[in-house]
């Protein structure tokens, strides 16, 4: 008998014990009461011992039986241990958490979801990386990876947190300083500071009901980082083209006035991207769903 089958044998010999009745242990297991006979006379059979005197009333555990059952039974106990250990395992997060961000956007917006979700979860050990670089989460083993596109993920390539409206701010120091903006095509009398990026221009486009422009800008600093061109506008540099979220806290505390604020600029969207399979373990799912949550509130 190899170990395996032997493995078998032996737990439906405990579980005998433990119902002392053939019919209640196949039961217990599933199996036929005369599969329960087969097995425990080839036990017994391959280990060279009576394990169980059988007479027509009642079933019997030899001495050695005795001692040969402690043994199964800490093997199943060790079983039932490794079954509770995988519910509780795919019932709670635990385990690192590997996840990647854009850098504004994941200090403005991801970081302190971030934590309120690892203090919540405290089993899970979270590793963060904020970077513009694009990353192949496959590649960089990588949990859950946090995307910012011109349009929204196909369906199962990705789940969307919000979208992205870009604006127009600068501080109430510039403005007085400079021309008054009544209509876009006097922006182009300012100064700007605009994102650079894979779509580097000096044209700002705008849209309201039907109409639609186009201006061309004098650009007098390019940033790769939003909060840049916040702080450039916030020492009143120019007019800042950034996305409404970053300059929200600064519109809210009156150190940045929105122009043009009922037209609409370009946009964006944030989305989350994941394995989805069966394999997902908790601490994945378990995020993505507070996150996916939190913004659906906002």
């Amino acid at each position: 008998m190899n170990q395996l089958a032997q493995i078998t044998s032996m737990a439906i010999f405990a579980k005998v014990v433990d119902t002392m009745s053939y019919t209640e242990a196949a039961r217990a297991i599933g199996v036929s009461k005369s599969a329960v006979s087969k097995e425990l006379a080839r036990l017994e059979a391959v280990l060279g011992v009576s394990l169980l005197k059988r007479t027509t009333r009642k079933i019997e555990v030899t001495d050695v039986g005795h001692t040969y059952y402690k043994y199964c039974a800490r093997m199943l106990t060790e079983v039932q241990s490794a079954d509770a250990f995988m519910d509780k395992y795919h019932a709670d997060p635990v385990g690192n958490l590997r996840v990647v961000s854009p850098v504004t956007f994941g200090n403005r917006v991801i970081v302190p979801l971030l934590n309120q979700f690892a203090a919540k979860y405290v089993n899970v050990q979270v590793e963060l990386e904020l970077t513009d670089r694009q990353i192949d989460p496959e590649e960089a083993n990588i949990d859950v990876a946090i995307f910012i596109n011109r349009v929204k993920p196909e369906p199962g390539l990705g789940r969307t947190l919000m979208e992205i409206e870009w604006g127009l701010f600068a501080s109430p120091a510039y403005l007085e300083r400079h021309p008054a903006i009544s209509d876009p095509d006097q922006l182009g009398r300012h100064l700007f500071l605009l994102f650079r990026g894979s779509a580097h221009t000096t044209v700002v486009a705008m849209r309201k009901h039907k109409r639609e422009v186009e201006v061309r800008v004098r650009c007098i600093m390019r940033s790769n980082n939003s909060v840049a061109l916040l702080n450039g506008a916030l020492d009143d540099l120019g007019v800042a083209y950034l996305p409404r979220y970053v300059a929200r806290e600064a519109v809210e505390e009156k150190t940045l006035i929105p122009i043009f604020p009922d037209w609409t600029f370009e946009k964006r969207f944030a989305y989350v991207a994941y394995r989805e399979d069966a394999l997902v373990p908790p601490r994945v799912l378990s995020f993505v769903q507070y996150l996916t949550e939190n913004f659906e509130q906002t």
